[in-house]
Order: C-alpha cells, then sequence, then structure tokens
C-alpha cells in the first residue's frame, strides 16, 4: 500500500493533521493511517486508547465531521486507522479549506475556492441570483426571438406577453432578480457584471504571429451569431460551386459542426475562467473554453452516445427550448460526423490549459490523419509524392518504394477505396491524382 490521494501514513498524530481529515472530506474521503512510516511498515503508535477516546470528539468539535476510528493490531504493533467520508457540505479548518491533490494537501484560494463552495452549495453557478441586475438589463428583441425559436417546444410561449412570465417558467427570474443564467442569455451587456463573457476569435500565421483579431460580446445567443458571421465574412474562406444554375457556397470548415461547437463552448465552459478562445491557423482551428470535462465523462466517450452533466443547466435548457440543442449528449458526435460529411479529418477532442479543446483540422492528407485511416509507410510516401508532384504513375509508385506491381496494384487500389485518390486515364497510362 502506498501513500495517495485517499490515503496518508503518519507515525503519530499531531493536531495539525486535522488539515488531513479537511482536505479527505472535501475531495473523494480518504483513510488516515496512524503508526506507520512512509512507506506503510507498522511502527505502532502510543496511547493508542486514549486517542481513541480523545480523536473521535476533537474531529467532531473542530471539524464538525464524525469519522470511523478503528484500532488495528499489525505485526503486533497498535494502529489506527481513521476513516473520513467525502463531506456534501464544505469544511474548514482554522477558516481555509483544504482538498487533496495527489498525495498532497493544498489550500484553496481564488478561483478555484469560489469554484469549490458553489459546487458544495447544491447550486450551479448559472442559477444564484444576480444582485445587481433587474429587468432593465433584459435585452426583450432576444427575447422576442426566442420566443420564435421555442414555440415548438414551448406551444405557450407564442400567447405569453409579459416577458417576466417568460422569464419566471424558464426560472431565469425570482423577485424581479435575475439569475446569472438570465443575464447571459437575454442581458442587453451580460460583459457588465461578468467580464469575461465573450469570445475572442484570432487569425494566426503562426503561433505568435497575430493577423487580426475581434472580441464577440452581446448575450450568449448574440455572441453564437456574431461569431458565425464573422468566420464567413472575415476568417474563413468560402468555397463557392455551382450545382446546375444555382450557386453554392460553403465554408472550409462545416458550418453546422462549427455552431455546434461555439454553442457547446458557452453552455459547457466555467464563466469563473477567462473567456472563449478561437484561434484560425492556416491548418487547423482550436477551439477553446475555460472548464475540464465532469469526472463522469472520459475524452474518448465524446465519440460515441454519452451521458450529458451541463456545467450550467439553466443555460444548457434554454438552449434545448430554443431547439439550437437537438438532443443532450450529441453535440460532439454531431461535430464529428459534419467534418467526415464535408471530407475533412475528425476533430480532435482535448482536456488542456484547465479547459477543454477542440481541434479542427483542415488537411486530410497529414501525416498523422492518414495514419489514423490505416495507411502504411509506403502508402503515405505516395500521398506525399502526389501533394509535391501532383499525380503519381504506378511505375512511379514501384519506384519509389521498391514493391512488387502487384502490391502496387492493392496499395493504391486501396487508397482510391480510401477515396484519397482517384484514377484518370486507362490501361497503363493511368497515373492517380488526390481527391480533394
Amino acid at each position: 500500500m502506498k501513500e495517495s490521494q485517499t490515503i496518508e501514513f503518519k507515525l503519530s498524530w499531531r493536531d495539525e493533521y486535522l488539515k488531513i481529515i479537511c482536505a479527505f472530506a472535501n475531495t473523494d474521503g480518504g483513510r488516515l493511517i496512524i503508526g506507520v512510516d512512509d512507506n506503510g511498515n507498522p511502527v505502532g503508535v502510543k496511547n493508542s486508547i486514549k486517542l481513541l477516546e480523545d480523536l473521535p470528539n476533537k474531529i467532531r468539535d473542530i471539524l464538525g465531521l464524525i469519522p470511523k476510528i478503528k484500532l488495528e493490531k499489525r505485526k503486533g504493533k497498535d494502529i489506527i486507522v481513521l476513516e473520513v467520508e467525502c463531506s456534501y457540505a464544505p469544511i474548514s479548518y482554522q477558516g481555509r479549506f483544504y482538498i487533496r491533490s495527489g498525495s498532497t494537501v493544498q489550500e484553496l484560494k481564488g478561483r478555484e475556492l469560489t469554484r469549490f463552495l458553489i459546487s458544495k452549495s447544491g447550486k450551479r453557478w448559472d442559477e444564484y441570483l444576480e444582485e445587481r441586475a433587474t429587468t432593465e438589463d433584459i435585452n426583450f428583441e432576444t427575447l422576442e426571438k426566442f420566443k420564435q425559436l421555442a414555440f415548438k417546444r414551448l406551444p405557450f410561449i407564442k400567447e405569453e406577453k409579459e416577458s417576466v412570465k417568460i422569464l419566471e417558467k424558464l426560472n431565469l427570474i425570482e423577485d424581479e432578480k435575475l439569475t446569472r443564467a438570465g443575464i447571459l442569455l437575454f442581458g442587453k451587456n451580460p460583459k457588465r457584471f461578468f467580464t469575461s463573457a465573450f469570445i475572442k476569435i484570432g487569425k494566426f500565421s503562426t503561433d505568435t504571429d497575430i493577423i487580426s483579431s475581434d472580441d464577440v460580446e452581446g448575450n450568449l445567443f448574440e455572441q453564437v451569431e456574431k461569431a458565425m458571421e464573422l468566420l464567413r465574412t472575415k476568417y474563413l474562406i468560402s468555397e463557392i460551386k455551382f450545382e446546375g444554375i444555382y450557386r453554392k457556397e460553403s465554408l472550409e470548415y462545416p458550418e453546422e459542426a462549427l455552431r455546434e461547437a461555439i454553442i457547446n463552448a458557452v453552455i459547457h465552459r466555467d464563466y469563473i475562467g477567462p473567456h472563449i478562445q478561437l484561434k484560425i491557423y492556416p491548418d487547423k482551428m482550436i477551439l477553446w473554453n475555460v472548464g475540464v470535462l465532469p469526472r463522469e465523462i472520459k475524452i474518448e466517450e465524446l465519440k460515441k452516445n454519452h451521458s450529458s452533466y451541463p456545467r450550467n443547466e439553466l443555460l444548457a435548457d434554454v438552449f434545448f427550448k430554443a431547439g439550437l440543442i437537438e438532443e443532450w449528449g450529441r453535440g460532439t458526435i454531431k461535430i464529428i460526423d459534419e467534418c467526415k460529411k464535408a471530407g475533412l479529418p475528425e476533430p480532435e477532442f482535448k482536456e488542456e490549459f484547465g479547459g477543454f479543446s477542440i481541434y479542427f483540422y483542415k488537411d486530410i492528407y497529414t501525416e498523422e490523419n492518414l495514419r489514423k485511416m490505416g495507411l502504411n509507410d509506403r502508402q503515405i510516401k505516395a500521398i506525399k509524392f502526389i501533394k509535391e508532384n501532383g499525380k503519381i504513375s504506378r511505375k512511379e509508385y514501384v519506384s519509389l518504394v521498391t514493391i512488387s506491381s502487384r502490391m502496387a496494384n492493392l496499395d493504391l487500389a486501396d487508397l482510391v477505396n480510401k477515396k484519397l485518390i482517384t484514377p484518370i486515364g486507362k490501361g497503363r497510362a493511368v497515373e492517380y491524382v488526390l481527391l480533394r
């Protein structure tokens, strides 16, 4: 047995170890084992019977906890095992709050302390009332647009004339005080109350060289629409195609995937932290929001149907009722499907820098993506050759990777089946070019 997030070894008892018990209670619970060395070897504890009597009262009086305390014999030595359960209420020691991080005790301060206290309060951040806000801060134009969007899921809303009644039914107002969610969703200027409630979009030529940037402000409905409009008109290239006599424009990244990703970011971000960041590079686009995934969801589960654990329940509920979320737990799947449909690489989901990122890739022919598609080294060489030279023949491929004509035919046929290349010409004169 080794020390971990839920196990701590001590040679003897000291009152300062109440800090460890406090940290266990504020995290996942744990066991404090007294009378062992750092490797868990028993050395025994003096006055074990007295400790069994004193510790329960001391812990109850100072921390308000009643842990399980038992005396065990290990190799003939008295050992005290103190078991602490996770507390639903925040526990403080000498006016400070502590948690476990690995095998260490960490004091919570600043934003981390605020997040912790909210998580223990039984309410979500977006449910709290914003005392500084009144109905004068409501953007009634946005509320009217919501009524039109929400008609299918909220039939009553079309006939409702009183805006306050609508907000009450959406649990966004109480005693004429708006919730934080109400301000974010329907406020005239949410940034006045929450300074990081905006999206920053930037176009980069490299990681350090920025070409242009914009701050997207307003309520969340406005932010989604303004961000999409900026992507369409300023930041992304539109490809023009003709279907018969009809002109059709499509962005270099699928619009539905981008909209879903931005909605996901404004709903699930942590509003105690910094603003959402959307970075556009020549070969990729990265959307980042502060706030990691809930512990119930792993990154790999985002590629399949999964349960939804919204950080901001009210925000998610209103977007759902507006028809902007089709089904909870399927947003990431929709993003993946739209990118595949557009012939782009599967986007990548990452937890990094204290938040969650979605990486959109433009080039399907990168080595990393080709390997994900199951290409061997020979086929990757062929793709690189075509990218540099525009085309490749079977004879050139045989010479390039030194294989038989039969194996070359199999490799090239596989690339055609994977819709990466397409043949032009016939017979021995056939050559292969990239499909897109």
